[in-house]
C-alpha cells in the first residue's frame, strides 16, 4: 500500500490538529477535491485508490512513532494520548466517477483532519504508476542534478535555505524519499528539512510547517463575525503555541486584508509570514514596508515561501532580498514530481464548516476555491478585495 504510516503527513496537519484537539473540538467540516489539470482522468483508477484508502484507515501510530512526537518540545500528552488511540474512518470519505472524479470528506474535524495529505499523496501515486508504468527514471535523475549543481554555482553562502513540501503531489514515496536523501547528502548547508513527518523521524531531519488554509478557513466560521476571523484565528493560535510556530499565513483573504489584520501586536506577536500564492515580490515589498511602518526590524523576521516554486525562482528571491529579512522556501512539486510527465496539480480545500460556507480568496485567482459564490461576494465586500469576477470553482 502507498501511505504505511500516519506520519506520512505534512507536518501542519498534526499542528493544526492539536490545536483543534483543544480549541475548537466540536467542529464540523466539508473538504472537496479538485484537479487542476485538464484532461486527466483519474475516475478510471477508482478502484484502486478506494482499496488504499482503506488501507490508511487501519493505520494506527506505533509507541516509536508517538515517542517521537512526544519529543516535539511544543506537543502536549493529552494529544499524544488522543493521538494513541486515533485512526481515520472511510465512513467520512465519498467518491463519486459519474461525473469524472469527485471527492469529498465530511465529519468532524478533529477526525478528518489528516485526511487531506495522504488522500492527495494516494492519487497522485495511483495515477502516475497507471499511467506511467516503467518510467524511465534517468530524466528525472537529471533534473535533480541539474538543482543540486544550479544552487552549488549560484549560491556561496550558507545563509540561502529551502525545505520539501511535496508530499501530496509527489510521484512516489519511494521517488520523494530518494530526492530528500540526494539533497541532504549534497546540499546539506541549505536543505533544512522537510513537511513530511514520517521522513524527518527515519533520517532525523527538521520537521517543518506551522498552519494552512484549512485554519483560518474555518475561524470564518467559529469566530465571533467574519471581518474579526482572521485576527480570531491568530489569537487561537498564539493562544495554543504561545510564541512557537509563529509564521503567519498571509493569503486566505489576499495581502491587503492581512495587512489591516496583521498590526503591531501580531507583527511583534509572530516571527514572520508565509507567501502562497500572487506576485512573491510584490508580496515582499509590502512586507518589508509593513514592517518598517510599525518600526520593526524586517531582518529579525522570516518570510516563507511556498507558491510554486523552483530552486532557481527561490534563488532569485533570496539574492533581491537576504540584505532585508531572512527567507526560507518550501520546494513542493519542482522536487518531488519532476521527471518529465506533467504532474497532478491536486487540492483537497475545506469548504464548509459547522454548516456555513468557508473560503480561500487567494492572491492567484486559479488557487481560489469556494461552493458557494453568494458567500464569495460577501466575503470580499467585508474584506474590501476588489471582484475580478473569478468564477470560483466548486
Amino acid at each position: 500500500m502507498i501511505i504505511q504510516s500516519l506520519l506520512d503527513t505534512d507536518f501542519y496537519k498534526l499542528t493544526m490538529m492539536q490545536a483543534v484537539l483543544h480549541q475548537f473540538p466540536g467542529a464540523m467540516v466539508e473538504y472537496r477535491f479538485r484537479c487542476r489539470n485538464d484532461g486527466m482522468d483519474i475516475a478510471q483508477f477508482v478502484d484502486e485508490i478506494w482499496e488504499n484508502i482503506h488501507a490508511l484507515c487501519k493505520l494506527r501510530l506505533t509507541k516509536d512513532e508517538l515517542d517521537y512526537l512526544s519529543s516535539i518540545r511544543f506537543f502536549k500528552s493529552d494529544f499524544i494520548e488522543f493521538l494513541r488511540i486515533f485512526s481515520l474512518s472511510a465512513d467520512f470519505i465519498e467518491i463519486n466517477v459519474e461525473n469524472g472524479f469527485e471527492l469529498s470528506i465530511k465529519g468532524p474535524w478533529l477526525h478528518t483532519i489528516l485526511f487531506e495529505v495522504p488522500v492527495l499523496a494516494i492519487i497522485s501515486e495511483v495515477y502516475t504508476s497507471n499511467t506511467h508504468p516503467g518510467l524511465d527514471f534517468s530524466e528525472g535523475e537529471k533534473r535533480l542534478t541539474d538543482k543540486i549543481n544550479y544552487l552549488k554555482q549560484h549560491i556561496g553562502t550558507p545563509d540561502f535555505k529551502f525545505s520539501d513540501f511535496g508530499t501530496r503531489r509527489r510521484f512516489s514515496h519511494a521517488w520523494q524519499e530518494h530526492v530528500l536523501i540526494n539533497l541532504a547528502r549534497e546540499l546539506p548547508e541549505h536543505y533544512s528539512g522537510t513537511s513530511n513527518v514520517y521522513f524527518a523521524m527515519k533520517h532525523d531531519w527538521t520537521p517543518i510547517g506551522t498552519m494552512a488554509h484549512e485554519y483560518l478557513q474555518a475561524c470564518q466560521s467559529l469566530g465571533p463575525r467574519l471581518i474579526y476571523s482572521q485576527k480570531f484565528a491568530f489569537e487561537k493560535w498564539a493562544q495554543e503555541y504561545r510564541g512557537e510556530l509563529g509564521i503567519a499565513l498571509s493569503d486566505v483573504f489576499g495581502m491587503d486584508a492581512f495587512f489591516r489584520d496583521f498590526d503591531l501586536y501580531f507583527c511583534k506577536l509572530f516571527d514572520g509570514a508565509r507567501q502562497d500564492s500572487g506576485d512573491p515580490i510584490e508580496w515582499t515589498d509590502k512586507m518589508l514596508a509593513h514592517y518598517k511602518a510599525h518600526r520593526i526590524d524586517a531582518r529579525t523576521k522570516t518570510l516563507v515561501y511556498s507558491d510554486s516554486l523552483s530552486i532557481p525562482k527561490a534563488v532569485e528571491i533570496y539574492k533581491r532580498y537576504h540584505k532585508q529579512t531572512s527567507t526560507v522556501f518550501g520546494i513542493g512539486t519542482n522536487l518531488t514530481n519532476d521527471l518529465g510527465p506533467t504532474p497532478l496539480n491536486n487540492v483537497i480545500k475545506m469548504v464548509y464548516c459547522n454548516g456555513q460556507p468557508v473560503a480561500k480568496v487567494s492572491d492567484s485567482p486559479g488557487k481560489s476555491m469556494c461552493s458557494d459564490d453568494s458567500y464569495i461576494r460577501y466575503l470580499k465586500k467585508v474584506f474590501q478585495i476588489e471582484d475580478d469576477g473569478y468564477t470560483h470553482h466548486r
